[in-house]
């Protein structure tokens, strides 16, 4: 009970941390971030896995060897039954709606998927902390009911410790996801060619060496792309042409918040 009680209070405290970062990522640039504050978010993710292995996972483990060490009976566990019982439905609940908006965000895409390839983090954060407050409620409920069934107090020092195991893995797994999008990650890769065929389609344009893209924010993305043009091109002509592609670009693809256009013979490109 102390376990899902901490547990509760990281997640209460996760929960405004993921706020506190949606809103700082909403900022507009400036001089010192030109591209804004959208990565924000995912250093705030990042934060939120460490707390919920640092203070979930820890305080759990800890807890559990303690009571499994020196074991307390639980002489009456109706209250432990309602406390619990009020806390699944309220995470049931919680988790319901996180997996209503993942679902509708992710389409069609396979779930494991969905997760890997998301750059919002908040969606998927939650639904894991969700899932993970759940199946700790369930372990606790079973371990108050084994321990007192079957007179063997120990077992809810180990109910704990199977609830920080439980942590420890989503936290493993939430930090790993976080890290990924802290450090930059590209764009869809239907949304990359969309980008490459429609550079490709400009006449003065022989061959697209690459487009690298990177996500400032979970809707702004950062393409560089390098072009070969036509030799006859002037640099007016040139001008004009690089315009034209911005606005078709951004028209084609919203999220776009800048786009470079690099021309480069082929010979000199690193394709990747």
């Amino acid at each position: 009970m102390l376990t899902e009680g901490v547990h509760s209070l990281v997640d209460s405290g996760n929960q405004a941390l993921l706020l506190h970062g949606e809103h700082r990522a909403k900022r507009p640039p400036d001089k010192l971030h030109p591209f804004g504050y959208g990565r924000e978010l995912y250093f705030w993710s990042f934060v939120v896995a460490i707390l919920i292995f640092g203070a979930g996972a820890g305080v759990s483990l800890y807890e559990g060897y303690v009571h499994f060490t020196d074991p307390h009976p639980i002489e009456d566990p109706t209250i432990n039954y309602i406390v619990l019982g009020l806390a699944f439905a309220l995470e049931g609940t919680s988790w319901a709606i996180a997996l209503k908006e993942f679902g509708q965000a992710k389409g069609d895409t396979h779930w494991w998927r969905a997760v890997r390839d998301s750059k919002d983090p908040s969606t998927f954060i939650v639904l894991f902390e969700d899932s993970a407050a759940l199946a700790g409620l369930i372990v606790a409920a079973v371990g108050v009911w084994a321990s007192v069934t079957f007179d063997i107090p120990e077992l809810d020092g180990a109910a704990s410790m199977v609830i920080g195991l439980i942590l420890a893995g989503v936290a493993a797994l939430l930090a790993r996801e976080a890290k990924g999008l802290l450090i930059g990650e590209p764009a869809d890769p239907v949304l990359v060619a969309k980008i490459r065929e429609i550079v490709s389609s400009e006449p003065a344009i022989l061959h697209v060496n690459h487009v690298r893209t990177i996500h400032t924010s979970p809707e702004a993305i950062f393409a560089a792309i390098s072009a070969d043009f036509e030799d006859g091109v002037t640099l007016g002509e040139g001008e004009a042409i690089i315009e034209r592609l911005e606005t078709r670009l951004r028209e084609a693809v919203p999220a776009l918040s800048s786009i470079y256009v690099r021309p480069e013979k082929r010979e000199d490109a690193k394709e990747h």
